[in-house]
């Protein structure tokens, strides 16, 4: 099987390999942890851990390492801190609130059923990976000193014999990406487009001893952060870094993240990590998923529209009740990942009443056997999960669907319930059985099971001796519960948890 993916820097789909065939090296621009991560947020999480559950399946577990990192230095992270701990020294103040909220995404994406990446590097752990990249950049001729700031300067780069054109990833010239760019304005500034690589520090803000013989403290720049990240874990465990002489050993497999990171964030990270490596290239393919909007408009405060994961999985505030993470799961991954998602009450309607029939399928099986061979070979056509969840619908009903069943994996006549969850599973989806489920329901309801077995059986007591008020009474006290019931065609009557 060919795994192909959709490359931004070529604009098309290409064959993947791994450039070191030991291993597949992957790196993820993971959360600035200041606030509670919102839906769109969620979406890179959701599409880069299937990308990831592909790989180990293709590659295997042990040979497939996956970077996301923790920005926890950041002026959006001080002046959180400032506002919610103004007693509080501010570097106590900044430990609260990042503690926090770490932990909070932590339980959010677990809720979304992401499998933790192989490494989650803090930027704090490494300043002096960073100081080290700003001291060889100085000395290239690519970057300058001005006011104790760090600048790296795109003009020079150009300069820079076997460097990468900036703009390439973004296919825009430096003129474009200056008119279509918020730029800060400095005097200290040689040109326009420079951005900063390190910045001096207030007395009670966090900082470090400065690179490029700086005397004021200082903290690092965002773009700066991902690029020491991504050396120290994918590159210098394999023989890459600062110190290599081959250039071919300073690149990894795939970057991604959300397409709003193209410009300038992984333009610049590509600009300082190949001046600092002396290669033409950081990663071999750049994977971006696409923009998230809310009931057709753009999500923002300012329209109070702005949707967290948290009050999705734990409030009413959307749509007017809670959603299992799994259903926010499959209503992100109906649409292509590098599509624009309409994010609706609709769309995680039909989300659950999809997994709904899916568990019934299923049933209490556990997962067995590979993956269906068309859910393995949608997915690794650049992660196409419409088709990949359009051929689940087919295993799961295959009479309804009107396909044959003959040839299916599992059976020649019906497809195997442990085969269809393998296959969900590939995509992160029935990660428990329908009795797990149902429990995990009742509990988040505070149901008792037993008292609403009692009342499901009154009721059919009734309906057997045609008691329809009876009956009716029944039905609207289940309801009342936070019931549904179903009656089935052979005579018995289901329910769980309303949702």
């Amino acid at each position: 099987m060919t795994l192909r993916l959709y490359n931004t820097l070529t604009r098309r789909k290409e064959d993947f390999a791994p450039i070191d065939p030991k291993v597949v090296r992957l790196y993820v621009c993971g959360p600035t942890v200041y606030d509670y991560a919102h839906i769109g947020n969620a979406r890179p999480v959701i599409v880069f851990d299937v990308l990831f559950r592909l790989l180990r399946h293709v590659y295997g577990a042990d040979r497939v390492i996956y970077v996301r990192n923790i920005t926890d230095v950041d002026d959006k992270i001080n002046a959180r801190a400032e506002r919610d701990h103004p007693t509080l020294p501010l570097n106590e103040a900044i430990a609260k609130v990042t503690e926090a909220t770490e932990r909070q995404f932590h339980e959010d994406v677990s809720a979304l059923g992401a499998l933790p990446p192989t490494l989650e590097p803090r930027a704090t752990q490494y300043i002096d990976k960073m100081r080290a990249m700003i001291v060889r950049l100085v000395a290239r001729g690519v970057a300058y000193v001005a006011e104790d700031h760090v600048l790296f300067s795109p003009s020079a780069m150009h300069a820079l014999p076997g460097a990468p054109r900036y703009g390439a990833l973004a296919r825009r010239s430096l003129d474009e990406m200056l008119a279509g760019a918020r730029v800060d304005v400095a005097p200290y500034k040689r040109d326009p487009m420079d951005f900063v690589l390190w910045k001096p520090s207030k007395p009670n803000q966090p900082g470090w001893p400065s690179p490029a013989g700086i005397s004021a403290r200082g903290r690092p720049g965002w773009h700066m952060e991902c690029s020491a990240m991504s050396m120290a874990t994918l590159l210098e465990p394999f023989g890459g870094g600062l110190e290599c002489d081959d250039p071919t050993r300073n690149a990894f497999d795939i970057h991604g993240g959300g397409i709003d990171l193209v410009f300038p964030h992984h333009e610049n990270e590509i600009a300082q990590s190949c001046c600092a490596f002396g290669s033409s290239r950081m990663a071999n393919i750049w994977v971006h998923n696409g923009f998230l909007q809310v009931e057709s408009e753009k999500m923002s405060k300012s329209l109070g529209n702005f949707v967290t994961i948290r009050e999705l999985l734990e409030t009413p505030a959307f749509g007017g009740r809670k959603w299992s993470g799994e259903v926010l799961r499959l209503a992100m991954l109906r649409t292509h990942y590098r599509q624009p998602i309409d994010w609706t009450v609709k769309a995680l309607e039909e989300a659950e009443a999809t997994l709904n029939r899916w568990y019934d399928a299923v049933g209490d099986v556990e997962a067995s056997g590979e993956p269906d061979e068309d859910v393995l070979s949608a997915c690794a056509d650049d992660l196409n999960t419409p088709e990949a969840i359009a051929r689940l619908h087919r295993l799961a009903h295959p009479a309804v669907a009107g396909v044959a069943t003959a040839g299916l994996i599992g059976s020649s006549q019906t497809p195997s319930p442990g085969v269809l969850k393998s296959s969900a599973n590939l995509l992160g989806l029935l990660r428990q059985t329908r009795s797990e489920r149902l429990a995990s329901a009742l509990n988040d309801a505070r149901m008792d099971a037993a008292k609403i077995d009692a009342i499901v059986a009154a009721r059919s007591a009734a309906r057997a001796k045609k008691n329809w008020a009876a009956s009716d009474r029944l039905r609207d006290q289940l309801a009342a519960l936070g019931v549904a019931i179903k009656d089935n065609k052979d005579g018995t009557t289901s329910w769980e948890p309303k949702r």
